[in-house]
């Protein structure tokens, strides 16, 4: 694809929607970070429903931490892989309180050094939290942006670093949720909504449905 095509995507998108946000629900860096870890295989629905009921109890490292393991896995068992996210979760809470006073640290190393904090999760709190231009490729983004070939690559690492070079630095802030969002509603995995989709023209996946 080339970038007149890309450039044309991505204004349609942002006139689409100027103003993208995470479906995830959240008021604080720490909420942010709490909510993104608990989404790894999940849908951002069973996370919002069920951080509805724990961050009014709890919704910082310390009061977290005060829950303990069993405490926490009341609020968060009908998410999927709930054991392990509370492990995480409550061992994330520890290092925040230990080494960064109980304040989400803006950098990513920091961040990546958290359990159950992956590249990804940095990514979005950075992203969506502190306004970095980072780009966090999911399910969605490494499926869009390679059927649509507006950046390939063969893992989700390779088409982050294709994202990074052939986007314009006044859409990088915004361009990984609104690819989110159109892998999730729109370029669906199965069977994609070529005939409702706004950039259908420009897109380059040769099997486009009618629907």
């Amino acid at each position: 694809m080339n970038n007149v095509k890309r450039l044309e995507i991505l204004e349609r998108l942002r006139s689409e929607n100027p103003n993208p946000q995470t479906e995830l629900e959240w008021s604080t860096p720490f909420e942010l970070l709490i909510a993104v870890l608990l989404s790894a295989q999940a849908t951002d629905v069973s996370v919002n429903k069920a951080t509805r009921k724990l961050y009014p109890v709890a919704n910082t490292p310390q009061s977290i931490l005060d829950l303990g393991v069993d405490g926490l896995k009341t609020y968060i068992k009908t998410i999927g892989l709930f054991n392990t996210k509370a492990e995480n979760v409550i061992k994330t809470c520890r290092m925040l309180i230990d080494l960064h006073d109980g304040e989400i640290p803006e950098d990513q190393d920091a961040l990546e050094a958290l359990p159950g904090v992956g590249h990804k999760t940095a990514n979005v709190v950075l992203n969506t939290a502190f306004g970095w231009p980072t780009i966090a490729v999911d399910t969605h983004i490494y499926r869009v942006s390679n059927r649509t070939k507006f950046a390939m690559g063969k893992t989700v690492n390779d088409v982050e670093k294709k994202l990074l070079k052939v986007v314009p630095k006044e859409f990088k802030l915004d361009v990984h949720h609104w690819l989110i969002l159109h892998g999730r509603y729109t370029c669906i995995a199965r069977k994609p909504r070529c005939g409702s989709c706004m950039i259908e023209d420009l897109c380059e996946f040769k099997e486009k449905t009618e629907d």
